[in-house]
């Protein structure tokens, strides 16, 4: 699985940057997202795959604390990207003779460099976590050091991490959700107004599969949030992840 989703990711890289007929505002966050997704879950798999074929679930602190640095910021960049691509869809349905002013290269990729600037700076964030000491012996009950778990197993005070993250992910994932809701709110109105039912259809499927994507990244998001927040919430948080 997680070999068909490195090559899967590199081959629409690939493809995008190859073909000079794809080189447009929403194939370029779709390389983006896919580049986003590949390290995304490069952070974690390759250890949790070294642990399975060594039969060694042993972690120092730094390898625990590093991936968390690279995992958070990839997890926004998603966010950001998806957000993007909701906004995207919004002026070619609703401004589709101004498509080509407003969603030009330059302005392309000046959104993906603030949003890559952005999330490069979540690691600070991440830095409350040293700050926090650890007692010896500790056993993390995940197939990764996911950080609400991590929190958890500290022996010194968390209210400050806790509520950096929590104000965190309602400013940038709730932010984020409100405006790709409202992208689609606009983008359902202006398909409505479409006379034939073939037009509908194919509006319809165009943006079918980045619903998906984003319906399956925010349900499971929030279900790992809700999960961690409750007791014995291990094992339904890694399947949710």
């Amino acid at each position: 699985m997680y070999l068909t989703t490195v090559f899967g990711n590199l081959f629409i890289i690939l493809v995008v940057s190859s073909d000079s007929h794809l080189h447009m505002p929403m194939y370029f966050f779709l390389s983006n997202l896919s580049f986003a997704d590949f390290c995304f879950i490069s952070t974690t798999i390759p250890k949790m795959l070294l642990n399975i074929q060594t039969q060694s679930k042993a972690i120092t602190y730094e390898g625990c604390i590093t991936p968390m640095y690279f995992f958070i910021p990839f997890a926004e960049l998603d966010v950001f990207l998806l957000t993007m691509k909701a906004y995207d869809h919004f002026v070619a349905f609703c401004r589709p003779l101004h498509y080509k002013v407003i969603m030009n290269l330059w302005l392309s990729g000046l959104l993906v460099l603030v949003i890559w600037i952005i999330s490069g700076l979540c690691p600070l964030i991440q830095s409350l976590m040293l700050r926090l000491s650890f007692c010896t012996d500790l056993e993390i009950p995940h197939f990764f050091c996911e950080l609400n778990h991590v929190i958890k197993l500290a022996c010194s005070d968390t209210l400050l991490n806790n509520m950096v993250i929590y104000l965190g992910s309602v400013l940038l994932g709730g932010g984020s959700l409100f405006g790709i809701l409202y992208s689609y709110s606009k983008i359902v109105s202006s398909i409505r107004r479409i006379s034939s039912a073939q037009g509908k259809y194919k509006a319809f499927s165009t943006c079918a599969s980045h619903l998906s994507v984003v319906s399956l990244f925010y349900c499971t998001s929030l279900r790992v949030n809700l999960s961690s927040a409750a007791p014995h919430s291990s094992r339904s948080s890694a399947i949710a992840l």
